[in-house]
């Protein structure tokens, strides 16, 4: 299968002409070892079965023979290795003028100690699952950072490619290159069910060689997808968990440490602005999965069961955009928060941008949810507004003016094409966005 441009292609390649190593990490099965291999005239794959003998014996004995390789030099599956990571830390502090020769990628179910960090010499660059633009399920027609870079941008009239019917099958198959190969669509879905089977048997405990119940750990990811995209506690999880299972808090707190470890689940912290000092800021963390089909495993659910329930979908649905964003973020030196206050006022993704830019964005997956969307979006200008007028009364002592924000955004599931409010507000299909 020929090799399909990442998002994460932008950044890598930023990073290159900064560094002299890149380590991709990412989730299993994400592309980190196709994306690296696309730059490399060297590939030593660890895991090759005729040459891993010869490789490993090489790695222990005279590690500095793979050096005089053609580079850049592609090091697949190094935690088989793992002198190599101080050979290359060495050849970077000896040659801190090169750049681009190295790669590493390894399992993330496969965790080792080094004797030293790469910090400023091996740059880690995260690689998320495919967004639906990557995988040709967004036409891309609508860019989100244009969105926020350019007020004069017109998106009035772009198509969506995708109706609903086609997200419920988007959220079940995931963002798995492998998905890409295979042409039965009931075969696609295997890939995230089989992932799933895999974390909680097999990787919560090849991590670390710390064995782990298995029970424990599919308890505990079935109650994060039935909490999916939600400021859910973790005590409420963990009693969830203990409803069926006999198991400490401690123990389950390991558990999530090793999950997010092996890049299954992910916490979006608050933004917190400030701009509402008498009201109590929901600081709470958004629970995601980084795909939502592992979470639709988990619940052994598959798309058809969402005609019956738009309520899970909402969930499954504003997980995979957020997945998508946190894609899109990363190329743009841009995170990813999420905004609620015990007044009501929210927004389901903030989109901060390092110079200060940022977009607040509600996602939701019927029109009929638009209009207090756009509401709830609007009382955050009027709030902002309210308090700069406040603070500059005081021309003597002044308060901290804030800013307002750049974009507001409204994606949606099932609108048929992109529109702007008469208020500003900006309405797209998920199936028209890209970075």
């Amino acid at each position: 299968m020929n090799y399909i441009n990442r998002i994460a292609d932008l950044e890598l390649d930023k990073r290159l002409r900064a560094f002299n190593a890149i380590n991709i990490v990412g989730p299993k099965g994400c592309g980190k070892t196709r994306t690296a291999r696309e730059r490399c005239k060297t590939v030593i794959e660890f895991q090759d079965e005729e040459k891993r003998e010869g490789y490993i014996s090489i790695a222990d004995t005279a590690p500095k023979l793979f050096l005089k390789n053609e580079k850049p030099i592609l090091f697949d599956e190094w935690q088989d290795a793992p002198k190599i990571w101080g050979l290359i830390r060495k050849d970077c502090d000896d040659h801190p003028e090169a750049v681009g020769e190295y790669f590493l990628t390894g399992s993330t179910a496969h965790k080792v100690s080094t004797p030293h960090t790469g910090t400023g010499r091996i740059s880690e660059l995260m690689l998320y699952p495919m967004t639906l633009f990557e995988t040709g399920d967004s036409n891309g027609t609508i860019s989100l950072s244009r969105l926020i870079e350019d007020k004069e941008y017109d998106i009035d009239g772009a198509e969506a490619k995708l109706n609903l019917e086609d997200l419920f099958f988007c959220v079940c198959r995931g963002g798995w290159p492998r998905t890409l190969a295979i042409k039965d669509d009931h075969a696609k879905l295997e890939v995230a069910r089989d992932y799933f089977r895999q974390i909680y048997t097999k990787d919560i405990s090849a991590i670390d060689g710390i064995k782990r119940n298995p029970q424990w750990g599919r308890t505990l990811l079935l109650s994060y997808a039935r909490n999916m995209a939600t400021l859910a506690k973790r005590k409420v999880i963990f009693a969830d968990v203990q409803a069926t299972q006999q198991v400490s808090d401690a123990t389950l707190l390991s558990y999530i440490e090793t999950l997010e470890n092996l890049f299954v689940i992910k916490d979006i912290d608050a933004w917190m602005p400030q701009i509402r000092s008498k009201t109590s800021i929901r600081a709470g963390k958004k629970r995601i999965f980084i795909d939502p089909s592992i979470g639709i495993a988990a619940l052994g659910v598959g798309p058809e069961y969402f005609y019956n329930d738009l309520d899970t979908f909402g969930h499954a649905f504003e997980n995979m955009v957020i997945r998508d964003l946190l894609a899109y973020a990363q190329a743009h030196d841009a995170s990813i928060l999420h905004y609620r206050d015990d007044n009501g006022l929210e927004a389901d993704a903030v989109y901060q941008m390092a110079d200060g830019k940022y977009a607040l964005i509600e996602i939701k997956t019927g029109a009929n949810a638009i209009p207090s969307a756009e509401s709830s979006l609007l009382k955050f200008n009027q709030l902002i507004e309210s308090h700069n007028e406040t603070v500059s009364k005081d021309k003597n002592h002044p308060g901290i003016l804030y800013r307002k924000p750049d974009a507001l955004i409204i994606i949606c599931a099932s609108i048929p094409m992109a529109y702007t409010t008469s208020n500003g507000v900006k309405v797209v299909p998920v199936s028209c966005l890209r970075d």
